[in-house]
């Protein structure tokens, strides 16, 4: 009885990448003859089956790019890019949808060392560093077995500094992992939707507007309150504005 199981959830899920396949191709039709809206459509559906891809993110934000849905176009870009951190073509693409944007913000300048540890912790994601972490300490177990039996001095020599070597990289890698991941946990960035919309010193609608945001705008999101959320952007700056106006990433 259970195999049976198998084999039908196996056929099902076999039929449901097929079906997904012939959407996605009747999308990219659908958007080579200018029917973007369509294509959107055709493409949501492949999304609501719980099927994600870079591709599939990085083709509805075109979609929405063609039809100067500039919101949109940033949310899929950036969807596109948390599966594909390095693809120069998304990363080409975004920055053209960010310059279409209303709002102008200056980034907090960073530190020397800030720089340095964002190059470093993107190399990796949380997953990648713990399995480094984990390689490095049967290496680093391995070494010092082979420099404690070995009885050649050169021998000797070469796998202490490889242990010693096993050691740094272990060290760095458990770091950056928890670095990576308590980025992670705070990390929760999301795109304006709304054409315009009032940034609120409280999670109140009578309360002092602090700015204003545009769409396709990337915030944070600090707190929730209700209908409200405290939001930061890129140059440090913070206030209250409604959930509604925004999607989280």
């Amino acid at each position: 009885m259970k195999k049976f199981v198998y084999i039908v959830i196996l056929f099902l899920s076999t039929f449901g990448w097929a079906q997904n396949d012939a959407l996605f191709e009747q999308g990219k039709q659908q958007y080579k003859a200018d029917k973007f809206q369509e294509a959107i459509t055709t493409w949501n559906k492949i999304l609501n089956s719980g099927q994600h891809s870079a591709a599939l993110y990085y083709n509805i934000g075109n979609a929405h790019y063609k039809i100067n849905e500039i919101g949109p176009s940033i949310y899929y870009y950036e969807k596109a890019l948390q599966m594909a951190p390095n693809d120069k073509e998304i990363l080409n693409n975004l920055a053209y949808a960010q310059n279409a944007t209303v709002d102008a913000i200056e980034p907090l300048p960073q530190t020397i060392f800030a720089k340095w540890d964002q190059k470093v912790s993107s190399l990796l994601p949380f997953e990648g560093w713990a399995w480094v972490s984990v390689i490095c300490a049967f290496l680093f177990a391995f070494l010092f077995i082979g420099y404690y039996f070995s009885v050649y001095s050169r021998r000797k020599r070469f796998l202490f500094v490889g242990s010693l070597l096993a050691v740094f990289i272990l060290i760095t890698s458990v770091s950056m992992s928890f670095r990576t991941y308590g980025k992670r946990l705070k990390d929760k960035p999301a795109i304006v939707f709304a054409e315009s919309t009032e940034v609120k010193s409280d999670p109140k609608m009578n309360s002092e507007t602090s700015f204003l945001l545009h769409e396709g705008t990337k915030v944070q999101i600090l707190a929730e309150d209700g209908e409200w959320s405290r939001v930061q952007i890129a140059d440090g700056k913070d206030g209250w504005m409604l959930s509604s106006d925004f999607k989280a990433l």
